[in-house]
This record gives structure tokens, C-alpha cells and sequence, in this order.
């Protein structure tokens, strides 16, 4: 029998024991000198890093996405092109929960996506929602802290939540996504996922296109009852967790059908809703959906922080022939993505291999904590020494979304011919749902409101629901009169 390989310390130098000190004597005091006991228990001491403050809990897989489609007519981006295959990694998670809380809280579930392509990382954040609860980043930091735990008890609190989204009523759309069905489905698996922000693409002819991204589950849709969700939560904390791995492991791959709505470029300025505000959604009837490919989930992650917890998604890692568009909400992230990463994980989080690009990077970013990769002299831009350049000419920003208003203001989207914040809700309500979905519906925020949401918070929330339709807030009201 072949001898095990040797422990060693993280210099690689075999240690003596895995199971004793080093002490004066065998019942003498444990010796400063024991380094390798130091370096257990001061690297043991540090394993954790900050957990996101967004979207702590979840879970990942890696995978590719192929191109069976051809859209290389919106976008001249290499990821997009006919017959392209790109690994990628895809992460979901919770929104609101901490690293520990329960898989089936009543919740957003993140759709965090990287492509390795071969013009750079593109990252592409979402959710399991087409729409958000804000349509500005000023808001954000105030809606998760309405939706995590009070100053006082901390706990979780139904009353904060209520009062937060009905002093809000842009939230009314995703709120009914929330409350319905899809808030809480059965599995990763089967959920679709949504880039939900507006995106610009170019083409080989620079001309402009306004986008949104879908991803159909293949496994068709699935859901939990509230019931059903509560058991699971102390049955299995991490039912979402294993279900995935298990699947996988398995060789039931999970995979997704990728699609995109394309808007020609001149159509935001005259859309009946505001193309870039987050809390809506365009209506497939004005702009189709054109298909594009596949994601197929197939390899479980190696280790779990390395890869998983470790993994930095931001949307302002964009690739030749995607951009940004004028949507508030992700013009914020472009900023908070990146910045949070560089808290949490440290300045160089780009260098860790699941972050790395399978591109050649040519940075001029220097030292800073836990530098791996670095380039030789010369460290600045410009310089004569041989030393990488920008390329304008041949890596122009022709992705750069202006809008259709120059002026620098502050304040509200321009509303559109048909812009609100219940219309869009109402029509889910009255149109999308199905008898039996409206009444699942109407019990599961009747519920939400009985626990501990208070007068006048409480009255709020009723109109709220009536401003989305007058019929299914009666009802909500008379459920939750009825206890």
C-alpha cells in the first residue's frame, strides 16, 4: 500500500502531527513555538469573509451557453455569434436572507450569471423577476434595510416591509411577482431567470439596439406553497442547496432557453412606458421574444468558497457590442458591484481563478492586498517602453448609452403615454393569474399583512392593493378582517 501524502503547512513544509501541540513535557505548558499550531488557528480564525450584504445565501454550478441562434444583425459581441460556446457560471441566492436563513423564505431569487468569453468576463446580474421594487439606487441601501432585521429585536419585521412598499408604490409590480407563485419556487431549477435592466447592443455596423434578457427554464415551472415552503425551511434549510448539487452530481443537468426582446434604438424616446424603469416590463406583444440559445448547468463547483462564495459578478463588466443603458438602477450597480467586491473579498478579487478571464489581461492596476498576477515595467499609461496602450480606434466606446435627454437632472424618469405604477400589476392580476393563482395570491398577502403589520401601515398597504385592482384588494381586506 502506497504511504498517504504528507501534511504539511501552507509553505509547504511536512509537519510532525496532526493531533498534538507541541508542550514542555507531556502535561507542560503548549509552546509559543509550535508554529504550525499558530498558523492552524490564526488561518481558522480568519476563513470567513464579510457575507454579502445582498444576496448572501445561495449556490452555483458551472456550465456553457451555446449559440443556436443568429443575432449577430443587433450585436457584434463574440458571446452572441452563431455557434459560439462560452463556460460560463451561473449563481442564485436569496435577496434578502442572511448566509445561514432558509432556501424557501418568500423571496427574489438572484440569477447572477458570468460568461468567460473571449473578449473579457461578461457578467450579466439578475433575478427570477422581469422587474424590481425601485427604479433608483438612491433608494437601495433603505429597501434591503426594510426588508432585513429591525434595530431593536432584531428580527425580521412584516410591518417595516409594508410600510417601505406602500410608501412606494413603484414596488406594486414586483410585490405582486412576490406574493404569487413564482415567490417562491420549488426549485433553481425550475425558475426562469430575467436580466431584468435595459441593455444596449451594438452591431458590426454600429448600429443600436435597446435589449432584455429572458432565460426559460427547461424544467418547467414549479413552486411551493407557503405551507409547503415553512416545512421545508426546518426540514431542510438548504433543500434549493442540495436539490441543484444533487441534480448535477446525478447527470440531470439543468438548462435554460435564452431569449432576448430587441427594441430598435429610436422607439425609447416614444414608448408608451419609460424602456429603462426597472419596474416595468415590455409587453411581448410590442416587442418578441427572439431566440438565442442554450444554458446548460453540468459541473458542480469544486469547493464551495473558492468558487461559489468567492465568485464577483458586476454588470459593468461588459464586453465589444453590449453596453449600459440610461436605467437608474443599473447605473448605481455599475458603481456598488465592483465596490462591494473590493470590501469583501479585497482589491485584487480579479485575480482568484473564478473571477480571472480566459482573456489576456493587460491592467495597469499594481500591489494592493493578496496580489497574485502581475505585469512587468512599465506600471503607467501613456509610455515608450513597449508597454500595453489603449486602442481607440479599434476598441472605441460606441456602447456608451447617452439616452434620448442631455440635461444633468435630478429627478423622476419622463413618464411615458402609459406610465404608472399599478397598471402593470393590475393587468398581472386580472390577466396573468388564473382563478386559482389570484386566490393563492390573495391568501399569501392577506397572511404577510396579518403578521404584525399595524395600523396605519396596515391601511396603506389594503389601498395599495386596491390601487392595483379594486376587486382583488376587497378581498385581500376581507381576508385579513377575517384573521
Amino acid at each position: 500500500m502506497s504511504s498517504p501524502r504528507p501534511t504539511t503547512t501552507n509553505a509547504g513544509i511536512p509537519v510532525a502531527s496532526d493531533d498534538h501541540s507541541l508542550t514542555a513535557g507531556s502535561n507542560g505548558p503548549v509552546l509559543l513555538q509550535d508554529h504550525y499550531l499558530i498558523e492552524k488557528n490564526a488561518q481558522f480564525n480568519r476563513e470567513r469573509v464579510p457575507e454579502r450584504v445582498v444576496h448572501a445565501k445561495g449556490g452555483g454550478a458551472f456550465g456553457t451557453f451555446e449559440v443556436t441562434d443568429d443575432v449577430s444583425q443587433y450585436t457584434k459581441a463574440a458571446v452572441f455569434q452563431p455557434g459560439t460556446k462560452t463556460e460560463t457560471l451561473l449563481r442564485f441566492s436569496t435577496v434578502a436572507g442572511e448566509l445561514g436563513s432558509p432556501d424557501t423564505w418568500r423571496d427574489p431569487r438572484g440569477f447572477a450569471l458570468k460568461f468567460y468569453t473571449t473578449e473579457g468576463n461578461y457578467d450579466l446580474v439578475g433575478n427570477n423577476t422581469p422587474v424590481f421594487f425601485i427604479r433608483d439606487a438612491i433608494k437601495f441601501p433603505d429597501f434591503i434595510h426594510s426588508q432585513k432585521r429591525r434595530a431593536d429585536n432584531h428580527l425580521r419585521d412584516n410591518d417595516m416591509q409594508w410600510d417601505f412598499w406602500s410608501l412606494t408604490p413603484e414596488s406594486a409590480h414586483q410585490v405582486t411577482w412576490l406574493m404569487g407563485d413564482r415567490g417562491i419556487p420549488k426549485t433553481w431549477r425550475h425558475m426562469n431567470g430575467y436580466g431584468s435592466h435595459t441593455y444596449l447592443w451594438t452591431n458590426a455596423a454600429g448600429e443600436k439596439f435597446w435589449v432584455k434578457y429572458h432565460f426559460k427554464t427547461d424544467q418547467g415551472h414549479d413552486y411551493l406553497t407557503q405551507d409547503e415552503a415553512d416545512r421545508m425551511a426546518g426540514a431542510d434549510s438548504n433543500y434549493h442547496l442540495r436539490d441543484l448539487w444533487n441534480s448535477i452530481k446525478g447527470g440531470d443537468f439543468p438548462s435554460w432557453t435564452v431569449y432576448v426582446q430587441v427594441m430598435p434604438f429610436e422607439d425609447a424616446a416614444t414608448y408608451r412606458f419609460n424602456p429603462f424603469d426597472l419596474t416595468k416590463v415590455w409587453p411581448h406583444g410590442d416587442y418578441p421574444l427572439l431566440k438565442v440559445g442554450k444554458l446548460t448547468l453540468n459541473r458542480n463547483p469544486e469547493n464551495y468558497f473558492a468558487q461559489i462564495e468567492q465568485a464577483s459578478f458586476e454588470p459593468a463588466n461588459l464586453v465589444p457590442g453590449i453596453g449600459t443603458s440610461p436605467d437608474k438602477m443599473l447605473q448605481g450597480r455599475l458603481f456598488s458591484y465592483p465596490d462591494a467586491h473590493r470590501y469583501r473579498i479585497g482589491p485584487n478579487y480579479m485575480d482568484l481563478p473564478v473571477n480571472r478571464p480566459i482573456s489576456e489581461v493587460n491592467s495597469y492596476s499594481k500591489d494592493g492586498q493578496m496580489r497574485y498576477s502581475y505585469t512587468q515595467d512599465p506600471v503607467y499609461a501613456p509610455n515608450s517602453k513597449g508597454g500595453a496602450h489603449a486602442d481607440a480606434v479599434r476598441n472605441g466606446e460606441d456602447d456608451v448609452a447617452t439616452g434620448v435627454e442631455q440635461e444633468v437632472l435630478r429627478t423622476a424618469y419622463s413618464l411615458h403615454s402609459e406610465d404608472d405604477d399599478f397598471g402593470q400589476p393590475g393587468e398581472m392580476v386580472r390577466n396573468v393569474f388564473s382563478d386559482e393563482e389570484r386566490q393563492r395570491f390573495i391568501n399569501n398577502v392577506a397572511g404577510h399583512l396579518s403578521d404584525g403589520v399595524t395600523k396605519p401601515v396596515l391601511d396603506r398597504a389594503l389601498e395599495y392593493w386596491r390601487n392595483v385592482d379594486k376587486d382583488t384588494g376587497d378581498k385581500i381586506a376581507e381576508k385579513v378582517q377575517q384573521g
